[in-house]
C-alpha cells in the first residue's frame, strides 16, 4: 500500500487538507486588534463543507488502494474540488480589502497538483497491470498450442 508513489502524493495532500481544516484564512484590522478568521468561518459554509467533502475523499482514496480506477477517479475528483477552492479563495484575495491572507491560501493549488500527480501515478500502475496481465494470457495461449 504505502510503496507506491501516488499513496504518497495522496498522504501530502490529506495532511494539507487537515492544515487547511485547522488554519487561518486571514486576518482583519479590527478596534481590539488583529482577529484571525479560520476556514470554517469563511462567508457561509460552503467553504467547510467542500473541505470536508475534500477531506472525506483524501481518507476514502487512500483507504481504497487496491482499487486503482477508483483510487485515480477520487484523485482528479479532488484535485478538482481543490482547484474551485482555489479559485474561490482567489476572488477573496482580490475582493477583500484590509485582509492580510495567510500563507495557506495557496494550499488547494499544491493540493490539486499532488492529486494529479497521484491519478498519473494510479495510471500508470494501471497500465503496468495490464500488460503484464496481457503477457501472462499470451504466454498460456502458447502453452496450449
Amino acid at each position: 500500500m504505502w510503496f507506491r508513489i501516488q499513496n504518497l502524493f495522496l498522504m501530502i495532500s490529506a495532511a494539507l487538507v487537515a492544515v487547511l481544516l485547522f488554519g487561518t484564512a486571514y486576518k482583519v484590522a479590527g478596534a481590539d486588534g488583529m482577529t484571525a478568521v479560520s476556514y470554517f468561518q469563511l462567508q457561509k459554509p460552503y467553504f467547510a463543507i467542500l473541505l470536508c467533502i475534500l477531506a472525506f475523499l483524501m481518507v476514502l482514496a487512500l483507504v481504497v488502494y487496491k482499487g486503482r480506477i477508483l483510487q485515480m477517479r477520487l484523485a482528479v475528483l479532488s484535485g478538482i474540488i481543490a482547484i474551485g477552492m482555489q479559485i474561490w479563495l482567489g476572488w477573496m484575495y482580490f475582493s477583500f480589502d484590509g485582509a492580510v491572507f495567510s500563507w495557506t491560501v495557496i494550499l488547494p493549488l499544491v493540493i490539486a497538483i499532488c492529486n494529479f500527480l497521484a491519478a498519473r501515478g494510479c495510471f500508470q500502475d494501471q497500465l503496468v497491470v495490464e500488460s503484464a496481465y496481457r503477457v501472462t494470457e499470451r504466454r498460456k495461449r502458447n502453452r496450449r498450442k
